[in-house]
């Protein structure tokens, strides 16, 4: 197995801020690409500083993820055997380290594109799921009101927007979006509410048409999640208190659902086996993203009709996105199509890289 990796910064088209950090000018991300048994697969892997991940990390854990996975032999020829094969290797991967999901991805989304690619498939038929799919919505960063308010109408055609909240303005914000926009709003808080100003917000949230409150607490501060959940008429979703399979049963009782992403749980295939315990637990499901590029919504997409929630825009934020072959309909779905793996493929665009 030949592995490689190629750390990319792509500026933003706009300023993003959430509660926890500054605003982001650029998204740096990783993308990974294999070749094995004459075949070729593209992948990629966003970390995130929050969940203990960097291009350092990335980079180091990848060629060793890989080593391990190449233990396994080349992909089997037919469904059956090539799902069970991809289940061990994301299996060999968690038992080289745990957590980490961002470079589990970089390797799984590649892998799956690789084996998919092999068979003739696309990456909906390899995992089993339906092509029909949840619309997206769009994300808006923290800002000044007006400004919030401004991109708010420029995205006024997506059937939702999620709003970034955790600031000095959140109600003054969600004044002035529902001024110029009048669909469904969710909210996020990335961990930066207190308790008794989330309850104070809730009946303010009613009036002004919000649809769900993800993350309003510290990731584990699940008795205040709790809590409020319980006083609360619109669904709590975890987030950042929810990385991998293995945080689901912390989580029953708490809040009415989660957000499964492929950066946490380490790709497809985990996220797959993912939305499904959650949705046994009886959790809502809505599937995220970070900035990434068309390589990595387009995985997510391949899940998008398991979800209740789609919250697949990273691409949509970037100034420019070097891969092309994902679009996006006029109901703002994203099209699933047949080409075999991913269906997407480096494009000629200005691309600022690192180099390390």
């Amino acid at each position: 197995m030949n592995v490689s990796t190629e750390v990319l910064r792509l500026a933003l088209r706009d300023p993003f801020r959430i509660a926890r950090h500054q605003p982001d000018q650029v998204a740096t991300t990783v993308i990974t690409e294999i070749d094995l048994a004459g075949l070729r697969g593209l992948g990629e892997a966003h970390p995130v500083a929050y969940y203990g991940e960097t291009t350092g990390t990335v980079a180091a854990l990848v060629p060793l993820l890989a080593e391990t996975i190449g233990g396994l032999g080349d992909p089997p020829a037919n469904v059956a055997d090539a799902r069970a094969w991809l289940r061990r290797t994301a299996e060999a991967m968690e038992a080289v380290v745990g957590r980490h999901g961002a470079a589990k991805a970089g390797l799984d989304i590649a892998l799956h594109d690789l084996v998919a690619r092999g068979l003739g498939l696309p990456l909906t038929e390899l995992l089993g799921t339906p092509e029909e799919i949840p619309p997206t919505d769009f994300s808006l960063g923290l800002d000044e009101p007006a400004t919030v308010a401004t991109r708010a109408a420029r995205a006024g055609h997506f059937p939702a927007l999620k709003i970034k909240l955790g600031g000095p303005a959140d109600l003054e914000t969600l004044e002035q979006v529902r001024q110029v926009y009048d669909g469904p709003i969710r909210v996020d808080a990335n961990t930066g509410w207190e308790p008794e100003a989330a309850l104070r917000l809730l009946p303010e949230l009613q009036r002004l048409g919000v649809e769900l409150i993800e993350q309003p607490f510290a990731a584990r501060a699940l008795p205040r999640l709790r809590w409020l959940q319980e006083r609360s008429p619109l669904p709590i979703v975890a987030d950042e208190s929810c990385e991998t399979e293995a945080d689901l049963e912390s989580l029953v009782g708490v809040v009415a659902g989660v957000n499964v992403k492929l950066m946490k749980c380490g790709g497809p295939g985990p996220a797959l086996r993912m939305m499904r315990r959650a949705r046994s637990l009886g959790f809502k499901l809505m599937l995220g993203c970070m900035e990434e590029t068309s390589v990595g919504i387009a995985a997510a997409a391949s899940l998008a009709s398991l979800a209740d929630w789609v919250d697949l825009d990273g691409n949509l934020l970037l100034e420019d996105d070097p891969f092309g072959g994902l679009e996006l309909d006029a109901t703002c779905r994203w099209v699933i199509g047949a080409a075999p793996g991913l269906g997407v493929e480096r494009v000629e665009k200005s691309v600022d890289k690192l180099v390390d």
